[in-house]
Protein backbone atom coordinates (compact mmCIF):
# COMPACT_ATOMS: atom_id res chain seq x y z
CA UNK A 1 0.00 0.00 0.00
CA UNK A 2 1.41 3.57 -0.56
CA UNK A 3 0.80 6.00 2.40
CA UNK A 4 1.65 9.24 3.59
CA UNK A 5 4.83 8.35 6.04
CA UNK A 6 5.50 11.09 7.31
CA UNK A 7 2.45 12.55 9.79
CA UNK A 8 1.75 15.81 11.81
CA UNK A 9 -0.78 15.82 14.59
CA UNK A 10 -3.79 18.51 14.47
CA UNK A 11 -4.48 18.61 17.86
CA UNK A 12 -0.48 19.29 19.13
CA UNK A 13 1.21 19.67 16.32
CA UNK A 14 3.31 16.85 17.01
CA UNK A 15 4.87 15.15 13.46
CA UNK A 16 6.46 11.98 13.52
CA UNK A 17 7.23 8.83 11.30
CA UNK A 18 4.57 6.58 10.62
CA UNK A 19 7.31 4.42 9.06
CA UNK A 20 8.75 4.18 12.88
CA UNK A 21 5.80 4.07 15.01
CA UNK A 22 3.60 1.88 12.57
CA UNK A 23 0.60 4.49 13.82
CA UNK A 24 -1.48 6.83 13.05
CA UNK A 25 -1.92 7.79 16.81
CA UNK A 26 0.11 10.76 17.46
CA UNK A 27 2.99 9.26 19.93
CA UNK A 28 2.69 12.83 22.24
CA UNK A 29 -0.84 13.28 22.87
CA UNK A 30 -2.56 10.15 21.63
CA UNK A 31 -5.13 11.61 18.64
CA UNK A 32 -5.57 9.84 16.21
CA UNK A 33 -6.60 13.41 14.14
CA UNK A 34 -3.36 13.43 11.96
CA UNK A 35 -2.52 14.26 8.36
CA UNK A 36 0.08 13.57 6.22
CA UNK A 37 2.59 15.74 4.98
CA UNK A 38 4.62 13.68 2.36
CA UNK A 39 4.32 12.19 -0.65
CA UNK A 40 2.38 8.30 -0.56
CA UNK A 41 5.24 6.33 -0.92
CA UNK A 42 4.94 2.19 -1.14
CA UNK A 43 4.86 0.44 2.62
CA UNK A 44 4.16 -3.14 3.45
CA UNK A 45 6.37 -3.82 6.40
CA UNK A 46 4.38 -2.90 9.45
CA UNK A 47 6.00 -2.97 13.01
CA UNK A 48 5.90 -6.33 15.04
CA UNK A 49 7.32 -8.05 17.78
CA UNK A 50 9.01 -11.01 17.24
CA UNK A 51 9.74 -12.57 20.94
CA UNK A 52 9.57 -16.42 21.69
CA UNK A 53 10.73 -15.96 25.06
CA UNK A 54 7.11 -16.92 26.80
CA UNK A 55 7.33 -19.85 24.27
CA UNK A 56 10.38 -20.91 25.86
CA UNK A 57 9.54 -20.02 29.72
CA UNK A 58 6.97 -23.00 29.20
CA UNK A 59 9.17 -25.55 28.35
CA UNK A 60 9.28 -26.87 31.87
CA UNK A 61 5.54 -26.34 32.45
CA UNK A 62 3.70 -27.68 29.27
CA UNK A 63 3.65 -30.91 26.82
CA UNK A 64 6.04 -30.54 23.54
CA UNK A 65 2.56 -30.55 21.32
CA UNK A 66 1.29 -27.22 23.64
CA UNK A 67 4.74 -25.70 23.50
CA UNK A 68 4.38 -25.96 19.57
CA UNK A 69 1.12 -24.65 19.48
CA UNK A 70 2.28 -21.54 21.34
CA UNK A 71 5.17 -20.78 18.89
CA UNK A 72 3.04 -21.92 16.07
CA UNK A 73 0.66 -18.70 16.58
CA UNK A 74 3.56 -16.37 17.32
CA UNK A 75 4.90 -17.21 14.15
CA UNK A 76 1.43 -17.01 12.49
CA UNK A 77 0.68 -12.96 13.52
CA UNK A 78 4.64 -12.42 12.90
CA UNK A 79 4.54 -13.77 9.34
CA UNK A 80 1.54 -12.57 8.49
CA UNK A 81 2.18 -8.80 9.39
CA UNK A 82 5.92 -8.74 8.09
CA UNK A 83 6.65 -7.41 4.77
CA UNK A 84 9.44 -6.04 2.74
CA UNK A 85 9.39 -2.79 1.66
CA UNK A 86 9.98 -0.13 4.26
CA UNK A 87 9.06 3.71 3.19
CA UNK A 88 9.84 3.25 -0.48
CA UNK A 89 13.17 0.98 -0.07
CA UNK A 90 13.12 -2.70 -0.46
CA UNK A 91 14.37 -4.84 2.65
CA UNK A 92 16.03 -8.32 2.32
CA UNK A 93 14.57 -11.36 2.96
CA UNK A 94 15.99 -11.96 6.77
CA UNK A 95 16.94 -14.95 8.64
CA UNK A 96 14.57 -13.77 11.26
CA UNK A 97 11.69 -13.92 8.79
CA UNK A 98 13.08 -17.14 7.46
CA UNK A 99 13.39 -18.87 11.04
CA UNK A 100 9.83 -17.94 11.67
CA UNK A 101 8.64 -19.51 8.94
CA UNK A 102 10.00 -22.55 9.28
CA UNK A 103 9.30 -22.89 12.56
CA UNK A 104 5.54 -21.68 11.89
CA UNK A 105 5.52 -25.40 9.76
CA UNK A 106 7.77 -27.13 12.27
CA UNK A 107 5.82 -26.47 15.01
CA UNK A 108 2.62 -27.22 13.43
CA UNK A 109 3.93 -30.71 12.56
CA UNK A 110 4.61 -31.41 15.67
CA UNK A 111 1.97 -30.33 17.58
CA UNK A 112 -0.13 -32.75 15.61
CA UNK A 113 2.10 -35.86 15.84
CA UNK A 114 1.60 -38.53 18.54
CA UNK A 115 4.70 -40.25 18.38
CA UNK A 116 7.69 -37.61 17.79
CA UNK A 117 10.95 -39.25 17.40
CA UNK A 118 13.91 -37.34 19.97
CA UNK A 119 15.65 -36.02 16.49
CA UNK A 120 12.72 -34.10 15.30
CA UNK A 121 11.49 -32.86 19.36
CA UNK A 122 15.16 -31.45 19.44
CA UNK A 123 14.95 -30.09 15.80
CA UNK A 124 11.87 -27.97 16.89
CA UNK A 125 13.58 -27.12 20.16
CA UNK A 126 16.73 -25.57 18.68
CA UNK A 127 13.85 -24.13 16.17
CA UNK A 128 12.25 -22.30 18.91
CA UNK A 129 15.92 -21.49 20.73
CA UNK A 130 17.08 -18.91 17.88
CA UNK A 131 14.19 -18.19 15.28
CA UNK A 132 13.64 -14.92 16.98
CA UNK A 133 17.05 -14.34 16.52
CA UNK A 134 17.40 -15.37 13.39
CA UNK A 135 19.18 -18.44 13.77
CA UNK A 136 18.46 -21.56 11.95
CA UNK A 137 19.93 -25.10 12.23
CA UNK A 138 22.08 -25.79 9.49
CA UNK A 139 21.18 -28.22 6.20
CA UNK A 140 22.67 -31.45 7.47
CA UNK A 141 20.85 -31.12 10.69
CA UNK A 142 17.28 -31.14 9.24
CA UNK A 143 15.82 -34.65 10.01
CA UNK A 144 14.37 -36.41 7.16
CA UNK A 145 10.84 -36.04 8.10
CA UNK A 146 10.88 -31.96 8.26
CA UNK A 147 12.71 -31.75 5.30
CA UNK A 148 9.92 -30.92 3.61
CA UNK A 149 8.56 -28.48 6.08
CA UNK A 150 11.65 -26.96 5.52
CA UNK A 151 11.16 -26.98 1.60
CA UNK A 152 8.05 -25.40 2.13
CA UNK A 153 8.45 -22.82 4.32
CA UNK A 154 10.69 -21.35 2.42
CA UNK A 155 9.52 -21.45 -0.40
CA UNK A 156 6.05 -19.51 0.87
CA UNK A 157 9.08 -16.67 2.39
CA UNK A 158 10.47 -16.84 -1.37
CA UNK A 159 6.71 -16.27 -3.05
CA UNK A 160 5.71 -13.51 -0.23
CA UNK A 161 8.89 -11.81 -1.07
CA UNK A 162 8.73 -11.74 -4.47
CA UNK A 163 5.41 -10.38 -3.97
CA UNK A 164 6.59 -7.68 -2.51
CA UNK A 165 9.17 -6.98 -4.63
CA UNK A 166 6.98 -6.82 -7.73
CA UNK A 167 5.26 -3.93 -6.09
CA UNK A 168 8.13 -2.07 -5.37
CA UNK A 169 9.14 -2.88 -9.20
CA UNK A 170 5.73 -0.99 -9.91
CA UNK A 171 6.70 2.25 -10.62
CA UNK A 172 10.30 1.14 -11.68
CA UNK A 173 11.24 0.29 -15.62
CA UNK A 174 12.96 -3.61 -15.18
CA UNK A 175 14.65 -4.58 -18.56
CA UNK A 176 13.27 -7.98 -20.26
CA UNK A 177 15.93 -10.03 -18.67
CA UNK A 178 14.94 -8.61 -14.79
CA UNK A 179 11.63 -8.98 -16.28
CA UNK A 180 12.49 -13.39 -16.85
CA UNK A 181 14.39 -13.38 -13.81
CA UNK A 182 11.55 -12.96 -11.24
CA UNK A 183 9.28 -14.98 -13.44
CA UNK A 184 11.95 -18.17 -13.29
CA UNK A 185 11.97 -17.32 -9.76
CA UNK A 186 8.20 -17.91 -9.49
CA UNK A 187 7.97 -20.71 -11.34
CA UNK A 188 10.33 -22.34 -8.95
CA UNK A 189 8.63 -21.30 -5.85
CA UNK A 190 5.19 -22.99 -7.87
CA UNK A 191 6.99 -26.26 -8.58
CA UNK A 192 8.23 -26.67 -4.98
CA UNK A 193 5.18 -25.49 -3.28
CA UNK A 194 3.12 -28.20 -5.85
CA UNK A 195 5.37 -30.94 -3.86
CA UNK A 196 4.90 -29.60 -0.74
CA UNK A 197 8.27 -28.65 -0.10
CA UNK A 198 9.41 -32.23 -0.57
CA UNK A 199 12.52 -31.47 -1.75
CA UNK A 200 16.14 -32.13 -0.40
CA UNK A 201 17.32 -29.07 2.06
CA UNK A 202 20.10 -27.51 0.11
CA UNK A 203 17.72 -26.91 -2.55
CA UNK A 204 15.08 -24.93 -0.22
CA UNK A 205 18.39 -22.89 0.78
CA UNK A 206 19.67 -22.18 -3.13
CA UNK A 207 16.01 -20.96 -3.96
CA UNK A 208 16.88 -18.14 -0.96
CA UNK A 209 20.31 -17.67 -1.91
CA UNK A 210 18.78 -16.65 -5.57
CA UNK A 211 16.07 -14.54 -3.95
CA UNK A 212 18.87 -12.54 -1.96
CA UNK A 213 20.91 -12.30 -4.97
CA UNK A 214 18.11 -10.96 -7.26
CA UNK A 215 17.08 -8.15 -4.96
CA UNK A 216 20.55 -6.81 -4.86
CA UNK A 217 20.73 -6.88 -8.52
CA UNK A 218 17.40 -5.12 -9.07
CA UNK A 219 18.09 -2.75 -6.52
CA UNK A 220 21.39 -2.28 -9.28
CA UNK A 221 24.62 -4.83 -8.25
CA UNK A 222 24.82 -6.12 -11.78
CA UNK A 223 27.31 -8.79 -10.78
CA UNK A 224 24.38 -10.47 -8.29
CA UNK A 225 22.24 -10.42 -10.57
CA UNK A 226 24.61 -12.08 -12.83
CA UNK A 227 24.90 -14.85 -9.96
CA UNK A 228 20.79 -14.92 -9.78
CA UNK A 229 20.64 -16.10 -12.80
CA UNK A 230 23.02 -18.60 -12.55
CA UNK A 231 21.75 -19.68 -9.42
CA UNK A 232 18.13 -19.58 -11.21
CA UNK A 233 19.55 -21.85 -13.96
CA UNK A 234 20.64 -24.26 -11.97
CA UNK A 235 17.85 -24.86 -10.24
CA UNK A 236 16.33 -25.68 -13.64
CA UNK A 237 18.39 -29.13 -13.53
CA UNK A 238 18.00 -29.93 -9.84
CA UNK A 239 14.94 -28.70 -8.17
CA UNK A 240 13.39 -32.10 -7.87
CA UNK A 241 15.11 -34.80 -6.47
Amino acid sequence: MKIRGERECQECGTRWSYYETGSVGCPACGSLRSVGVDDRTEHTDLQVEFDLTPVRNAIDEIETDDLAERARDRCREYVRRRGFVNAGTLRELDDTYLAATELLHVADIVAREIQLEDREELYFLALLRDADQGGRPPVEDVPPTLEAARGLAYANAVREYRRDVRTWAEDRDLTASERGALETLGEHVKRIRMLDGDVAPRIADRLVEATRDLANGLRGDEFAFSQAQERLDGLEFDSIE
